[in-house]
C-alpha cells in the first residue's frame, strides 16, 4: 500500500478517535448530572457504550495500526525528539481512553465516582493533547 494512502487512513482513524475522546467525557458530564433519573441513566449508558465500542475502540486500533505502518515505512522518525514526545502523548491518550471505559463501566453500575465538575475538567484533556501533537508533527521542534 502506498505511503500516502496509509497516512490518509491514519489521519481518518485519528479524527474518528479524537471525535470520541472529545465527546465521551461530555456524555459523562450529563450522565453525572442526571444520575437519579433512571430513563436518562439508561440512555446515557447506552450512548456511552456505543461511542466507546462502535467508534472509539475501532478508531484507536486503526490509528495505532496505521501509525505503526507509517513508522515501518519511515523508521528515521524513531530518532527524532519530537516523535518521542508525540508517542508519549499518544500513550497518555490510550490511558485516557482506557480510563473512559472504566468510567463508563462504573457509571453503568451507578458508581458515580467522578463529579460533574471533574468530568468537565477531564473533558479538556484530549483538546490540550491534540494541540500539542499537531504542533509536534507540523513544527517538528528539536
Amino acid at each position: 500500500m502506498n505511503y500516502l494512502w496509509i497516512k490518509s487512513f491514519h489521519f481518518i482513524a485519528r479524527v474518528a478517535w479524537f471525535g470520541g475522546l472529545l465527546y465521551i467525557f461530555r456524555l459523562f458530564v450529563y450522565h453525572a448530572k442526571c444520575k437519579s433519573e433512571e430513563k436518562l441513566h439508561e440512555a446515557y449508558a447506552l450512548m456511552e457504550k456505543k461511542l466507546i465500542f462502535i467508534i472509539m475502540n475501532p478508531a484507536m486500533v486503526l490509528t495505532i495500526i496505521f501509525g505503526g505502518l507509517l513508522i515501518t515505512l519511515n523508521p528515521y522518525v524513531l530518532v527524532a525528539p519530537w516523535f518521542h514526545a508525540k508517542l508519549s502523548l499518544v500513550l497518555i491518550l490510550i490511558g485516557y481512553h482506557i480510563f473512559s471505559i472504566v468510567t463508563h463501566k462504573r457509571f453503568v453500575r451507578k458508581d458515580f465516582f467522578l463529579s460533574e465538575k471533574a468530568c468537565r475538567f477531564l473533558n479538556e484533556v484530549p483538546t490540550l493533547i491534540l494541540f500539542a501533537v499537531i504542533i509536534l508533527v507540523v513544527v517538528k521542534p528539536s
